[in-house]
């Protein structure tokens, strides 16, 4: 009898067991639930709203379109993003990144069950648990992961809950380009688009498969698979990408096998504000978007300013890509072979005070002293180190290391500070601006040689001394005023202009540059062709300096205008801006129409914010305008502009290979006018063709950085050579639709203009081109 107790009490205990079992096991489950409740309560922190959930807050750069439809650069601070949607995706892409990362993202809502059990029991081993969805929520609401074991779980947890709410308020295809949008991928490429951008200079729907491989395969460690760094282990991490594709049925495995043999092909290029396409006009821009962003009237519904680096506006230019890429082209090509002349002719055997000339030791110390007091050096050691001046200057004569602009690429070098203000002063600027007359849309925008080196924009800030571009101005004015017609004829003689006639306080007696007179009566047309300074002298004696000056003002030119008769030989300083808007009058029927840089503004949703409207006003009428255009044709039919035509060059070799050796051979109908100043400090050139305008400007800082010669100083060798190379590129792309026809005749013109009957015309040899440009 004492043995069956026992039994019962062994009944007892294993019954207990399993009591306890699922107690426990229940227990567990309970309190998972709570925990994930009390989470969900905001109990373990702040969970995201709904409002939160529907928008949220990530930095967005702002976004610099082209009018063909490309990226020319960002605004940003720590962010460079841009939002691309769904179907901005390719599929190849969308199809990697789901193959590697969440097989069953289409199957499941937020949490793969599967995969997180089979993290527990594998201790992640064969794989992790999240989701894109978690990985998501991670980016989007979880700053930083926390070290504790206990936080990181109670981050987990969040990230589980968001995850499901991110499932029911987004789209699978929302939730994947969000994901694409909002991961980094180093090198400041946050998103996408700038990881395509930097990694393969184009944007993610040019992306081929291995190169969309590539990226999937980032985003499990972007620091990890760089492919800078570590491109053997990037290599291998993408054939990873392209078994998973594979595996998931995705390509095939013939596919596979010929993409895993591919190497990675990278086009890097790390999106600077310094660097790449159309520098200069972005730093133009970067100040118009602060301004307006200032403006009271341009507010965000909630009162608040625009942030341009974190908002995301998209900002839609005139610029065209192409064309912009064109004018950077020209620009290089010319003026890398023109700074090679120039320091060729300014060696210090050559020239003991290069890169100066006609200028006394004692000008040249106080240039250099102006110089540096000017430098960001100076500034930095002066208000933010609290330097003294002794320090300062001191440092301007230490050596230190430093990277310096060449022709030949960036250089390591040690010079003290002095000697590099010296160093970049010799080297030649220039500015160039093209421009549709018709609408004023900007299409290309070149402020300098190099934005990283030298950030003065010599388009909009620059202005310099206009020279014989000037004249078709006191033409136009004696046209409308006299009616005058290019083939009537004024004598080559010297013509004075005696004191006090126009204000001018002592008699004015320009010589032609030659300081030759011809004698012959010439027409209107040969004397601006060959732009003889005696006749223009005669043309504003007979309509006055006033009429010229508003006729200046009213096309568009701010710069001050001295009503004096010298102005006629160009002696007021001009911007490329203010010079190519005034020329584009002449061409557009003489309607002026202030440039346009900006069409508009859009929010990150595509609300517009800013729409431009078109500033025009009549200044002339199309009989004055189109004359006017007839006379510039003279320009490079037989005068300085000649060589547009290829009939005119030099015999020296070495001259014609840097100035003359560009096969142009333009046949088509050109209006131009070139102009240089005094000492050739300052080259011009304004070309133009019936729906483009172009200027180019060509000089050094300072007026006494020039060309001893007027052979390479003029600006039919300076800033001519550039505006050819441009337009030869621009009719190469015949989808520009550049213009190779003739002008707008008006109906029922009264002015005579064909002077070809008229005899004893003017020949170049007889004038000398090449000293009469000014």
């Amino acid at each position: 009898m004492g043995k069956a107790p026992a039994k019962k009490n062994k009944k007892r205990g294993f019954g207990t067991y399993i009591k306890w079992f699922w107690g426990l096991f229940f227990g567990a489950v309970a309190l998972v639930v709570l925990l994930f409740l009390l989470a969900s309560w905001g109990a373990f922190g702040t969970m995201p709203t709904f409002e939160v959930l529907e928008n949220p807050q990530t930095n967005l750069a702002t976004e610099i379109i082209s009018v063909d439809g490309k990226t020319l650069g960002k605004y940003y601070l720590n962010d460079n993003r841009t939002p691309v949607s769904y179907d901005e995706l390719p599929d190849h892409l969308i199809k990697a990144l789901v193959a590697t990362e969440d097989e069953r993202f289409y199957s499941h809502s937020g949490i793969d069950a599967r995969g997180t059990l089979r993290a527990i029991v594998f201790l992640g081993r064969k794989g992790g648990a999240s989701t894109i969805t978690q990985q998501l929520a991670k980016q989007l609401f979880t700053e930083r992961p926390s070290r504790n074991i206990f936080a990181r779980v109670m981050q987990k947890v969040k990230e589980w809950i968001i995850a499901v709410r991110l499932e029911r308020q987004y789209t699978k295809e929302e939730i994947i380009s969000m994901y694409f949008n909002i991961y980094g991928f180093g090198y400041m490429a946050s998103g996408i688009n700038s990881a395509s951008r930097t990694y393969f200079g184009k944007e993610p729907q040019d992306l081929n498969i291995q190169e969309s491989a590539m990226l999937a395969g980032m985003f499990k460690n972007s620091s990890l698979y760089d492919p800078i760094k570590r491109p053997e282990l990037t290599t291998r991490r993408r054939n990873l990408v392209f078994s998973q594709m594979e595996k998931n049925d995705f390509i095939t495995e013939e596919e596979k096998d010929s993409l895993q043999k591919l190497p990675i092909k990278l086009n890097f290029n790390i999106e600077s504000h310094r660097e790449g396409l159309a520098t200069y006009f972005r730093m133009y821009l970067q100040g118009f978007l602060k301004d307006w962003a200032n403006d009271p009237e341009n507010r965000k519904p909630n009162g608040d300013k625009y942030n341009i680096y974190l908002d995301g506006l998209k900002v839609y230019t005139t610029i065209d890509s192409r064309m912009q890429q064109y004018a950077e082209e020209a620009v290089t090509e010319h003026m890398k072979k023109l700074q090679a002349e120039f320091f060729h002719q300014n060696t210090p055997d050559r020239n003991k005070t290069a890169p100066f000339l006609g200028l006394t030791e004692e000008e040249i110390d106080a240039t250099m002293e102006r110089a540096m007091k000017q430098s960001e050096r100076w500034r930095k050691m002066k208000y933010d180190l609290d330097k003294s001046e002794k320090e300062i200057r001191e440092s301007f004569e230490k050596k230190t290391e430093m990277t310096v602009f060449s022709w030949e690429g960036e250089k390591d070098t040690v010079m003290t500070p002095m000697d590099s203000i010296r160093y970049y002063k010799s080297f030649l600027r220039t500015g160039m601006m093209s421009m549709e007359p018709q609408t004023g849309h900007v299409r290309a925008w070149v402020g300098g040689i190099n934005y990283k080196h030298f950030q003065y924009d010599q388009v909009k800030q620059g202005a310099r001394q206009s020279g014989s571009t000037f004249k078709p101005f006191v033409y136009a004015t004696a046209i409308d005023q006299l009616h005058m017609s290019p083939c009537d004829r004024l004598p080559d003689v010297q013509h004075c202009i005696e004191a006090n006639k126009y204000g001018n306080l002592k008699p004015w007696c320009p010589k032609n540059s030659s300081g030759k007179y011809t004698g012959k009566m010439l027409t209107l047309k040969e004397a601006l062709a060959n732009s003889v300074n005696t006749i223009t002298a005669t043309l504003i004696d007979k309509v006055g300096p006033v009429p010229v000056a508003q006729l200046v003002r009213n096309l568009g030119i701010e710069s001050d205008i001295p009503p004096v008769p010298s102005i006629a030989l160009g002696t007021p300083d001009f911007t490329v801006y203010e010079m190519v808007g005034a020329y584009s009058t002449f061409a557009n029927q003489g309607v002026y129409v202030k440039p346009v840089m900006i069409t508009r503004i859009e929010d990150k949703n595509g609300t517009v914010l800013f729409e431009y409207v078109p500033e025009t006003k009549d200044v002339m009428s199309e009989e004055v305008a189109y004359t006017t255009v007839k006379l510039m044709e003279g320009v490079t039919q037989s005068g300085s502009g000649v060589r547009l035509r290829n009939k005119w060059a030099v015999n020296n070799t070495l001259y014609k290979e840097i100035i003359t050796g560009y096969p142009y051979e333009f046949t088509n109908p050109i209006a131009g006018k070139t102009g240089t100043t005094q000492n050739q400090s300052d080259g011009w050139f304004m070309g133009m063709v019936p729906n483009l305008v172009t200027g180019v400007w060509v000089g050094g800082e300072d007026r006494a950085i020039h060309f001893r010669s007027i052979s390479y100083g003029q600006g039919a060798s300076m800033a001519l050579p550039i505006w050819g190379l441009y337009m030869k590129k621009c009719y190469t792309d015949e989808e520009l639709g550049v213009s190779k026809g003739e002008f707008r005749k008006p109906e029922n013109l009264s002015i005579e203009i064909d002077c070809s009957k008229v005899e004893d015309s003017v020949t170049p040899e007889e004038t000398n081109l090449e000293e009469i440009d000014f």
